[in-house]
Parts: C-alpha cells; sequence; structure tokens
C-alpha cells in the first residue's frame, strides 16, 4: 500500500529500516518494508492529491444534470469547484469603464514616468 503523504513515506522508511524506531512508535517493520516497497520511485513534490479540473468537474455537473440527479448533489459539486453564484463585473461603487477602455477610478492626471535609456528589470 503506497503511502498518502511525505511525512507517512518517510516514517515507513525508518520503521523499515530500524526496528528499535518500529518498536517505539508500535508499527511492525514488516508494514514499514512494505510501505517502503510502494513507495520505491515515488516522489511527492505537491503533498497531497491533485485537485479536479474545473473542466472536468463541468463535464460531472452537465452528466449529472442530463441523468436527473438531485438539485442538492449538483450544487454540492459546483460548490467543490469554488463556482460561485453568478453577478456583475463591475460593483455599485467599484471600477468602471471609462471610453478608452481603462478603468477610471485607477487612472491618474500626472505626468507618466518614462525610462529614457534601458535597465535591468
Amino acid at each position: 500500500m503506497p503511502s498518502k503523504s511525505a511525512a507517512q513515506a518517510k516514517l515507513m522508511r525508518a520503521v523499515a529500516h530500524s526496528p528499535e524506531f518500529a518498536k517505539k512508535v508500535g508499527i511492525p517493520v514488516s508494514v514499514g518494508k512494505e510501505f517502503a516497497k510502494a513507495d520505491k520511485g515515488r516522489q511527492f513534490k505537491e503533498g497531497g492529491e491533485m485537485a479536479e479540473s474545473k473542466k472536468m468537474v463541468k463535464k460531472e455537473i452537465a452528466f449529472m444534470k442530463a441523468k436527473g440527479a438531485p438539485k442538492a448533489m449538483v450544487k454540492h459539486e459546483q460548490a467543490e469547484m469554488g463556482m460561485k453564484k453568478g453577478g456583475k463585473c463591475y460593483a455599485a461603487g467599484g471600477f468602471t469603464k471609462s471610453a478608452d477602455g481603462v478603468a477610471k477610478k485607477g487612472k491618474t492626471k500626472a505626468k507618466q514616468i518614462v525610462m529614457k535609456r534601458g535597465g535591468k528589470c
């Protein structure tokens, strides 16, 4: 059985290679060896399972709606994905677009500073 996290993998490797440590933590050496064997070549870069893509969740939701799944179930899937209820992009008192397409609130009337010579970024 492979480890679920990098910490678990590290613990099981320690148990597999040290009978004294295995006795101290209460895990049999055979269990540690089994985990270490299953984890061989495995890397834990992200530290967990990969999140489902929004595209895949949208497909699931469409399928559920087509098959007549309960609304509560569909709502739960949307909540898992992080979908929020629709609304206006520009709320009252926020940014509004002007004729030139630039937000008025952030627009400045001061002189723009221009670098004359090249520089490092």
